[in-house]
């Protein structure tokens, strides 16, 4: 890999990265792509099923939601900022510019909106169960045949690169060489923590390079301790697959080992309640009871989700008996704190995506609003970073990255790591757990340090990340002793947030 230099270089490739790529190609500045991805699937957006929330001309409506799912955490600002670039940015890149063809009602009606979870109207785009990969391929597409945009594939991020207060660009690895990519201005878009835990929905390479790189950098992190668990995983056989809560929103009810529907007694929404309710009523009745169902017999299921209908069969499930579910590790709330244009509190570093904290999300993420996030600050740091300026071309010879630890030394840290993530930072936390996982995750960070010489290997570098990241979360949940949201603590009241006009 040749020593390179670019207007504005992206890390990652999921709707963040790829929307930041196309506000600054837009505005007449070289981008450089660089994604460990190599193939659609390594990127958390082609996981997405739901769909994309737009306001629908109810932006207040919207907004509330929102804040209320968040238990009224989430940065009202922020909230904004998301909610009233919904509609345009929604038409402009995905209908006008990528021509996705969203789920209509037939018969050239419009759109077909779904409803989730915490939803208060139909508002939600998608096609079918796979909404993800409908819209990450056609724009992998698209910038690939962009004169302004190069794309990077099988190329990690190892370090991001630093003159003073500012970021110039970052230490990039492909095929065992890495070497400095210089940028005028550096976009880190480079998804989740899934990796981490043993269950998540997200590709076994989000193992929060991004947050890692920014934390070693000097950048300020937030909200770190609100990991999001999606409460319906089907992990019975063949491959763990998530079941849209969209399913949900057309009526499908879920059922304890004896064959009792128990989200009533849970929450007033039951079924659609906020996620994180779901999510820790799915496991207490599992532990209970011994399994979960999602019953789909109150709909269509084959005709209204056929591709979750073939994930079903291709993996040996059959839902006319219910589909066996378990909650899993889904989204991180917080990250890169970032303001309402994805700029860091280092100067030329934007975040966008998964590993950016713009304040939406709070404790509780709103189902729906990730690629909405990431569409929306993506094109917005884009645009923004355009104006950084290019310095020289670093100096630097290119390098063969060490071995580091051997895969044994390696494979033994990530079952560390996934296994005090998995049962002590998981969906109820107490304070002796967390002390116990950041002092154990302590202990794998200093035997990774003392069997590494810079430039790590990829696969060293991940695991290196990952014990960073993990370590944060843990530190940053053992601080909060609030027990709200994603956060549970219970060796702390969970709080029930204030009633509101809205609530009126």
């Amino acid at each position: 890999m040749s020593r390179s230099i670019t207007d504005v270089l992206v890390l990652g490739s999921g709707i963040a990265g790829l929307s930041a790529a196309l506000g600054a190609a837009r505005k007449g500045a070289s981008v450089t792509i660089a994604t460990k991805a190599t193939r659609p699937e390594g990127a958390s957006t082609w996981w997405a099923q739901g769909g994309i929330a737009v306001s629908r001309k109810e932006p207040e409506q919207f907004q509330r939601d929102i804040i209320a799912a968040s238990s009224e955490t989430s940065d009202p600002d922020a909230v904004e900022v998301l909610v009233q670039h919904a509609d345009a940015a929604v038409r402009d890149v995905l209908i006008d510019t990528l021509d996705i063809g969203f789920d209509t009602g037939g018969n050239g009606a419009a759109f077909d909106y779904g409803r989730e979870a915490a939803h208060s109207a139909d508002r939600i785009l998608h096609v079918d169960a796979s909404t993800g990969k409908h819209i990450h391929i056609p724009f992998l597409n698209y910038l690939a045949d962009h004169e302004r945009v190069e794309i990077r594939d099988d190329t990690a991020a190892l370090e991001l690169l630093r003159e003073g207060e500012s970021v110039t660009g970052a230490l990039l690895e492909s095929d065992g060489t890495a070497g400095p990519w210089t940028a005028g201005t550096t976009i880190v878009a480079t998804g989740g923590i899934g990796a981490l835990y043993g269950q998540s929905t997200n590709p076994r390479g989000a193992t929060g390079d991004g947050v890692a790189m920014a934390i070693r950098a000097g950048a300020a992190v937030d909200d770190l301790e609100y990991v999001q668990f999606h409460p319906t995983v089907c992990v019975e056989s063949g491959d763990p697959f998530l079941v849209s809560e969209a399913v949900r929103g057309e009526g499908a009810l879920l059922r304890n080992a004896n064959g009792e529907r128990f989200m009533p007694a849970y929450h007033e929404d039951a079924e659609l309640a906020p996620r994180d309710v779901v999510a820790r009523a799915v496991e207490q009745e599992h532990e209970e009871t011994g399994q979960v169902v999602l019953d789909v017999s109150p709909l269509d299921f084959a005709s209204t989700f056929p591709d979750l209908m073939s994930l079903c069969e291709d993996n040996g499930v059959d839902p006319s008996t219910g589909i066996p579910v378990v909650p899993a590790e889904h989204f991180l709330c917080g990250g890169i704190d970032v303001d309402t244009w994805g700029r860091t509190t280092l100067d030329r570093l934007f975040a966008v995506g998964e590993c950016a904290r713009t304040g939406v999300h709070g404790a509780n993420r709103l189902a729906s609003t990730s690629l909405l996030e990431g569409l929306v600050w993506g094109l917005r740091a884009g645009e923004a970073a355009a104006n950084g300026s290019v310095s020289s071309p670093d100096s630097s010879t290119m390098v063969e990255t060490g071995p580091g630890p051997s895969p044994e030394v390696l494979q033994s840290a990530v079952r560390r790591i996934r296994d005090v993530m998995d049962t002590h930072v998981s969906l109820r936390r107490t304070a002796g757990g967390l002390e116990t996982a950041a002092a154990t995750l302590q202990e794998v960070a200093a035997d990774l340090d003392a069997a590494v010489t810079p430039p790590v290997s990829r696969a060293a570098s991940e695991v290196r990340s990952a014990c960073t990241v993990g370590l944060r979360i843990a530190e940053a949940a053992r601080a909060n002793d609030r027990s709200i949201g994603c956060h549970y603590r219970s060796d702390v009241p969970a709080e029930v947030p204030a009633a509101t006009d809205a609530d009126a």
